[in-house]
């Protein structure tokens, strides 16, 4: 099959399928036109692919992943070299997961503090209007 077919089959647009491919993730023979020719194997590979980046993995992690991977979801055999890679990512993800935490902890004290001060007290400390102001045009602009 075409790159068309595999795109409508599986759902995932064709500028996507040629990035795969560019990333090693999927392998088109070549048809005499220079066309990319698809089998069947294309679609359970592209399933397993979507599935994976969904687990928030990358495509060079996937890469390392797939040849390791049966089934749709899809099941990785469990050898050391690939249970190494997917708990380095797993820490990498509690890493930025536990950041997000304390970002997030730390803006909803702020929130709270202005909350508690209120609108009628700005500009603090005399600060000229020029420099500080509240309005959601100012607001916006410094998000």
């Amino acid at each position: 099959m075409r790159i068309g077919e595999l795109s409508r089959r599986t759902g995932v647009h064709a500028h996507q399928l040629r990035y795969y491919e560019a990333q090693g993730l999927l392998e088109p023979a070549r048809g005499a036109n220079g066309y990319r020719e698809y089998d069947e194997s294309a679609l359970l590979r592209v399933k397993q692919i979507r599935h994976l980046l969904g687990a928030g993995l990358s495509s060079e992690d996937i890469a390392y992943l797939l040849p390791c991977a049966t089934g749709e979801a899809p099941t990785l055999v469990g050898c050391p070299e690939l249970l190494a890679a997917m708990r380095s990512r797993l820490r990498r993800l509690d890493d930025r997961l536990a950041s997000l935490a304390q970002s997030r902890g730390a803006l909803a004290d702020y929130i709270e503090a202005a909350e508690r001060v209120g609108g009628e007290s700005y500009p603090p400390l005399g600060l000229a209007l020029s420099s500080w102001s509240c309005d959601n045009a100012s607001l916006s602009a410094r998000a």
